[in-house]
């Protein structure tokens, strides 16, 4: 069973009008998120892990230090299919609901939430990802290097912001820190958010 490569959750021209140019995607999804995808097939290919699911294969892989390169690759095409998801034309904003409660409960509220955040995304050396996650019923922000995930840290995740340079050349050259803030603006899909904490 090879692994696949889900369709973007929106048209490659989508995120225009909200700081995402098409190139961006063209490169990012059509190139990078399915160089990911295709190594791992050749990596995967006639093992045992061929028919494991790529949650299995991220967590067997990242125990084996001989598979660092199937960790890599599973882990970017799981990281980058949650990432689209996160992403919504006329997203950003605030949450509602259960989320906004339990954000303002956990980091005492949303400005500080987002300082957190964003603070985390752009203090990531180099590159890697930024996170919400749930951490046994506690919600909170933590950064990984490269391609590592909170699956590895049996944390769940809620919400990710790539910063890997490729994430946001294009539309931000190499301004990190107005690509964090138009993400949080602009873009963040609260409604995927919510259901990952729901779920």
């Amino acid at each position: 069973m090879a692994f696949t490569q889900p369709a973007l959750p929106f048209a490659m021209d989508a995120l225009e009008p909200y700081g995402m140019k098409a190139e961006t995607f063209e490169y990012h999804y059509g190139k990078h998120h399915k160089a990911y995808v295709d190594n791992l097939n050749k990596l995967t290919d006639g093992t045992d892990l061929a028919d494991k699911s790529l949650e299995e294969v991220i967590q067997i892989s990242f125990q084996d230090s001989a598979k660092t390169g199937i960790f890599n690759n599973a882990a970017q095409v799981w990281n980058h299919s949650f990432f689209w998801n996160c992403l919504k034309p006329g997203g950003g904003g605030k949450p509602s609901g259960d989320l906004a409660a339990r954000i303002d409960k956990d980091f005492g509220s949303f400005d500080k939430f987002k300082e957190e955040f964003a603070n985390a995304a752009a203090t990531q050396f180099g590159s890697g990802w930024a996170w919400l996650v749930d951490d046994g019923g506690t919600l909170k922000v933590m950064k990984t290097p490269n391609a590592e995930n909170p699956l590895v840290h049996g944390k769940k995740a809620l919400l990710t912001l790539d910063v890997w340079e490729h994430a946001y050349y294009i539309d931000f050259r190499n301004a990190r820190p107005a690509f964090i803030q138009n993400f949080l603006d602009k873009l963040v899909n609260w409604d995927f958010v919510a259901q990952n904490l729901a779920a």
